[in-house]
């Protein structure tokens, strides 16, 4: 899978590797554990986003720092690497940087419908995660290279990335490499837990309080709305940040085949976060919003007002039941 991806890398020297915006524990951990590999084997790396890392992951910014990037630091690089996305635009100005500077660029990933145009793409959108993708190029080249750092990133974006193995992404061999992280990096699962999902702020809740008095049935009780606004933010004390995992509680409902949060940020428009937990594609829907991802979690926007976002969202997935 990774001879190509290695072959590339031959006579490069400054390798910069970026995650996209908004940054989950899939693109922190897969860009952290490759840029691990290309130090272990003589390539000198930088880690970038433009985003910052979100609280719950800021610990393993102590296996590998990442960077915000300038156009002189990635002029700089021999070759780009993108990871856990495939369109360029998600990456933020590496877009336009792109149309001045000839890097090569390659992406490992595990979104469906890549872009176009990279120099060599390793693109498994069966995968369940981009993490698994990046401990396979570790067991291809040499596993003992995995340390405890190393499978500690990886562990973390597989784990987030397949709500902890719950989802149909999973595989057997996804276990088998779940364990095999366990048993190298010497650790135990739940250390990995407490550092995601053991540092919740009251404020958090008091949001999620009001979000869920917020949620709404349609198509006799197929699809579940939730909203939150920027109002409900700032009387909470809370951003965008914290509504990580609320649509999870309108998924969760008898019945529901599809669940959609609607963060009203004002003059930043609606963001969603679209789930399914059936033959619903949410990445087809959330394409038709200009947005995408993958068949059962994608992510989309619209300019608003909020009841309008709601019923142009409605009036697509209608199609798909």
């Amino acid at each position: 899978m990774f001879k190509e991806f290695i072959n590339k890398l031959k006579n490069k020297k400054r390798i910069g590797v970026f995650s996209h915006l908004r940054p989950d524990g899939d693109c922190v951990g897969s860009q952290i554990a490759l840029c691990r590999w290309l130090e272990k084997n003589g390539y000198e790396a930088k880690a970038f986003n433009e985003d910052d890392v979100p609280l719950n992951l800021m610990w393993l910014l102590d296996y590998f720092p990442i960077q915000k990037p300038t156009e002189e630091m990635v002029a700089s690089c021999d070759l780009i690497i993108l990871v856990d996305g495939n369109a360029v635009h998600r990456f933020g100005e590496l877009e336009e940087w792109q149309k001045k500077y000839s890097w090569p660029m390659m992406i490992v990933d595990h979104h469906p419908d890549p872009e176009n145009g990279f120099d060599v793409m390793v693109s498994v959108p069966e995968a369940s995660s981009t993490c698994e993708l990046i401990y396979k190029l570790f067991s291809e080249h040499d596993a003992e290279q995995i340390d405890e750092n190393t499978a500690k990133a990886l562990y973390t974006g597989i784990i987030t990335d397949t709500g902890s193995l719950q989802f149909d992404s999973v595989t057997p061999e996804t276990v088998e490499i779940t364990a095999d992280l366990l048993r190298r990096g010497n650790f135990k699962p739940n250390e990995i837990i407490e550092e995601l999902y053991s540092n919740k702020k009251l404020a958090q809740y008091k949001l999620l309080s009001k979000a869920l008095t917020t949620i709404e049935l349609y198509q006799d009780n197929h699809i579940a709305v939730m909203y939150v606004t920027q109002q409900m933010m700032d009387d909470t004390g809370t951003s965008n940040v914290d509504t990580d995992g609320f649509v999870n509680y309108p998924l969760s409902l008898q019945g529901v085949k599809a669940a959609i949060i609607f963060k009203d940020l004002n003059e930043d428009g609606i963001k969603m976060s679209l789930r399914s937990r059936s033959e619903i594609d949410v990445n087809i829907w959330a394409r038709q919003l200009g947005g995408g991802g993958h068949k059962k979690a994608a992510g989309a926007w619209h300019p608003g007002p909020l009841e309008k976002a709601i019923a142009d969202t409605i009036e697509i997935g209608k199609k798909q039941l």
